[in-house]
């Protein structure tokens, strides 16, 4: 149980136990098209599911963990966006990493080059610093490969003084106020903190009943 409203907990998943899924009628069409991205799903995972390719690695052994004190995610395309605008616009980074994935929507090939108009998970590292690390998470991460996409990318990092940082967007629509969301400022920024985090957080913290979805809640 959360301490305070805003303090980031872990939950079991409900994955596949949406009463509302269950009881939505599937056509048999949709039963085929679910069938046939199930194989797709199933032969990705056989051959390696996700994968991550690290072009560097600290101290140039591929079997020690990444030496990291922050980590920066942008995900989704305006995140990320955001990143390529006022972060990675200059000669202060260089790529380092990608995150390889198939799903009904991200198509990612088997070509192992690393180029940032490829609709990958890349991962960049400051090179006046090694230990700071972002990562732009474009492409879409279905629901049952955001644990495997967790595992894979923090399973190649040191855990002891890590700082993780994410970043993501959603449309205003969304956001839950007693406050007419048409006076507001747009954009705005809201934050949501574990309770290890000791720092001043930048912006006032999301008010309740706002939550956060998917791989950034993940």
């Amino acid at each position: 149980m959360a301490t305070f409203f805003g303090e980031v907990v872990v939950a079991p998943s409900r994955a596949g136990l949406d009463e509302e899924e269950d009881a939505r009628e599937e056509t048999p069409e949709d039963r085929e098209i679910r069938r046939e991205i199930e194989k797709k799903r199933y032969r990705q995972r056989c051959s390696g599911g996700i994968d991550v390719l690290w072009t560097w690695k600290a101290g140039g052994c591929g079997e020690e963990p990444l030496v990291c004190s922050r980590f920066i995610v942008a995900i989704g395309r305006n995140a990320a966006a955001f990143l390529s605008s006022f972060i990675l616009d200059s000669v202060c980074w260089e790529v380092v990493g990608v995150v390889k994935l198939w799903n009904e929507w991200c198509r990612t090939s088997s070509t192992t080059n690393v180029l940032p108009t490829d609709s990958f998970c890349l991962f960049y590292r400051l090179i006046s610093d090694p230990t700071v690390l972002l990562c732009q998470c474009s492409c879409y991460v279905a629901e049952d490969q955001q644990f495997q996409w967790l595992e894979k990318v923090f399973g190649s990092m040191q855990k002891k003084g890590l700082q993780v940082t994410i970043l993501s967007t959603c449309p205003v629509a969304d956001y839950k106020t007693q406050e007419s969301t048409l006076t507001l400022a747009s954009p705005f920024l809201r934050a949501l903190k574990t309770k290890e985090f000791q720092d001043q957080v930048c912006c006032p913290l999301l008010e309740q009943p706002n939550i956060v979805r998917d791989l950034p809640a993940a």
